[in-house]
């Protein structure tokens, strides 16, 4: 039964669900997108080296929150390529362009990484 906003009950089995759902799109991303796969063996090994590095808990949320936003986007970017590929190869002006700023979007997550290391890293180098 739908609540006054139109949506239906949230009750645990509807965040169970929601949950596998969640599970059964992080599984296809692994399975079928190979950057995805290159961005959790990086996460894999640079979340310990953040949680280390990291002098104080808001260091620690910045080294690697910036690192899951990458993946984050990577999964968004996928499925914006998935639904494109869903309605033809052929090529289409649109469909390069959406696919292209996708991509875009990964890399500018991938310099907030790159500012973000740099920013907290670097003076204790100096």
């Amino acid at each position: 039964m739908a609540d006054e906003f139109g949506h239906l009950p949230r009750r645990p089995s509807r965040i169970f669900k929601a949950t596998i759902w969640s599970m059964q799109g992080l599984k296809a991303a692994w399975l079928y997108e190979s950057s995805f796969r290159l961005e959790v063996y990086l996460f894999v090994i640079l979340a310990p080296l953040g949680w280390w590095l990291g002098d104080s808990p808001v260091e620690r949320v910045l080294l690697i929150g910036s690192m899951m936003l990458v993946l984050s986007v990577e999964l968004l970017n996928s499925a914006v390529e998935a639904v494109i590929e869903r309605f033809g190869d052929e090529h289409h002006e649109l469909a390069g362009r959406a696919k292209d700023m996708g991509s875009a979007a990964v890399f500018v997550v991938m310099m907030n990484v790159l500012l973000v290391w740099s920013a907290i890293l670097v003076p204790r180098l100096l």
